[in-house]
């Protein structure tokens, strides 16, 4: 039996096309205040575009904090739900944090599965 987290695909572990279709890209600073409000923006498809039809979609995006030091991660930060044809996969949301943390940001393709990416953000 294996582990979920052998289920998640990265860019760097897959094939380059299905990599850049499918790696969440994440746009945030690199570095923010204490309890500072900033923006995200979570793009699927960035470099190649997903397709968005109802046999191939991005069904969700969910995105966590790693938050340093805290003895029970991850912190679950927000979840989209995505539906086929009419939408892109492409969320804008904003967040704060209190101590330096890593966002992991995974999507769910109905057709390849569940992909990951991750940004370091400096809190100070």
């Amino acid at each position: 039996m294996g582990r979920l987290g052998d289920l998640i695909y990265t860019k760097e572990k897959e094939e380059k096309v299905l990599g850049e279709k499918h790696t969440p890209f994440i746009d945030a600073p690199d570095k923010v205040g204490p309890e500072e409000t900033f923006e995200v923006t979570v793009v699927v498809g960035k470099e190649v575009p997903h397709p968005n039809t109802i046999e191939h979609h991005i069904k969700w995006i969910q995105v966590y904090a790693r938050e340093d030091d805290r003895p029970f991660n991850p912190i679950h930060v927000a979840t989209f739900d995505l539906g086929p044809a009419y939408g892109e996969p492409s969320v804008k949301f904003k967040m704060k944090l209190k101590k330096s943390s890593t966002l992991h940001v995974i999507e769910y393709c109905n057709l390849h599965g569940l992909w990951e990416a991750s940004k370091r953000i400096e809190v100070g």
